[in-house]
């Protein structure tokens, strides 16, 4: 999308966006709303789209990139018509999900956030989607689909292909890339970050990243390191051995 068209097309949801910010007594109640609206309008959520509902609602765009890059349910890249989103949280993945994201993956021809070459189709793994009683869930372009079976995605890809599924496909104002990945951050964004294996990776089970966080933040005595409460809780306890 060209920087006029964007523009012209600001310019158009500007009044509705107006009447959303209105509803709220806050006005960064309606980052959610409006960035609903942008996507809508251009299939994805663009930079310009970003920074536009940053200026509009007086937030910083670190702000509005965090909350976007938060959801699933934003694209922050071009992606297709259809975005299938499957979930593969623990009450899907026992009840057959393995064996629905194979079954897409081969019928596709693609993987986890990967668009297909006739710009149709994008494909997501995700996270819990909070369905698990009719489990395995996905969701096409964010509607709900329950109690998923092979044949189910067979016939949903088929549907869509020939243009007969009931779920409208999105808006593609860009051609999408073979995959819409958005790299982490090479550089971690916070001191606490260093001299950790990977700043980007929350960790899990045997993971001492957060140990070796807390070990920096007890050991940077500088006159610039806080020395709040939680630090010097936290120093206590080491020394106590906890």
């Amino acid at each position: 999308m060209t920087a006029t068209s964007f523009e012209e097309l600001a310019a158009a949801l500007k009044p509705e966006a107006d009447a959303i910010v209105a509803q709220y007594e806050d006005s960064r109640s309606a980052l959610l709303p409006l960035i609903h609206r942008f996507q809508d309008a251009q299939g994805y959520v663009s930079a310009d789209a970003m920074r536009t509902t940053a200026e509009w609602l007086g937030l910083s765009l670190a702000v509005v990139e965090s909350t976007v890059s938060f959801y699933t349910l934003f694209f922050r890249r071009p992606v297709g018509r259809y975005m299938l989103q499957v979930c593969r949280n623990l009450s899907c993945t026992m009840n057959g999900a393995g064996a629905i994201m194979e079954r897409f993956r081969e019928r596709l021809g693609v993987g986890h956030l990967e668009t297909t070459e006739d710009g149709l189709f994008s494909y997501e793994e995700v996270e819990c989607l909070a369905a698990c009683d009719r489990a395995p869930c996905m969701q096409v372009n964010l509607e709900f689909v329950y109690d998923l079976t092979p044949q189910a995605v067979d016939d949903m890809v088929a549907a869509i292909r020939g243009g007969t599924y009931p779920v409208k496909p999105l808006a593609q104002t860009e051609a999408p890339a073979r995959s819409w990945h958005v790299s982490k951050d090479a550089v971690p964004r916070v001191p606490g970050g260093r001299d950790v294996p990977d700043p980007n990776d929350p960790g899990g089970i045997g993971d001492r990243t957060g140990v070796i966080m807390l070990d920096r933040v007890v050991r940077d005595l500088s006159p610039d390191r806080t020395r709040e409460r939680l630090v010097k809780d936290g120093r206590e306890l080491l020394e106590r051995g906890h």
